[in-house]
């Protein structure tokens, strides 16, 4: 995958993110489609990595989401999100056009710890990524960013506010919860909302492009 400190297209990336993501942009793959830019979703158990690539995406997203049964319990760790039947084995896969030559590929990484062994390859060759957050279990998320700044990976932390979250915690507090530097974006969302997740994926873009003009300048 190329990367956005070589495409020359970069200093249009926000916008044509907006574009892209507008009810509009829900177009084919066109064949001088040349560019993939990949980004990965990541975050603990039930977070809503795969609400949120289902929400963006203008293809039908491929999801390897399983029905847990009970050869799981012990194992996997639900913690508040004990509703949930569904989990996802592999990664889901997304896939949004910037434009008629770039292309951006969203991979959703699988939640569980069991599946951890996956998000490494995963990585490979990542433009950036999204942590999403649940701010009643800020446990899981230290992985996810810990994996991130191993990796050197540009990331944005969107925190997902559940309907249930009563403790409704500022982005402050969950900034020095999470230990995270200034210039990483912080930023709420609600995986659901399409228009949300899209205000997600331009805070990326944005970032990704002021780090590509920091290094510009510095060399």
């Amino acid at each position: 995958m190329d990367s956005a400190t070589s495409d020359p297209t970069a200093s249009a990336a926000t916008h044509e993110v907006t574009e892209a993501l507008a009810p509009s942009g829900r177009t084919p793959l066109t064949d001088a489609a040349e560019t993939g830019l990949k980004i990965v979703v990541v975050g603990g158990f039930g977070v809503g990595k795969t609400t949120l690539v289902r929400s963006v995406s203008e293809i039908r997203p491929l999801n390897t989401e399983e029905v847990m049964t009970q050869a799981g319990v012990g194992v996997d760790e639900t913690g508040s999100v004990t509703a949930k039947t569904t989990t996802t084995v592999a990664f889901d896969f997304g896939r949004i056009s910037l434009n008629d030559r770039m292309v951006l590929y969203l991979f959703g990484a699988p939640g569980q710890e069991r599946f951890w062994f996956l998000w490494d390859r995963l990585f490979s060759g990542t433009l950036g990524a999204v942590v999403l957050v649940d701010t009643r279990r800020m446990d899981d998320s230290w992985y996810a960013i810990d994996r991130l700044e191993h990796h050197r990976t540009p990331f944005v932390v969107a925190v997902n506010r559940f309907d249930d979250d009563t403790a409704r915690h500022s982005l402050d507090e969950i900034r020095l919860a999470l230990a995270l530097p200034d210039h990483v974006p912080l930023i709420d969302c609600d995986a659901r909302v399409r228009t949300s997740g899209k205000n997600v994926l331009v805070t990326l873009v944005d970032h990704l492009y002021q780090l590509a003009l920091a290094q510009e300048s510095a060399s």
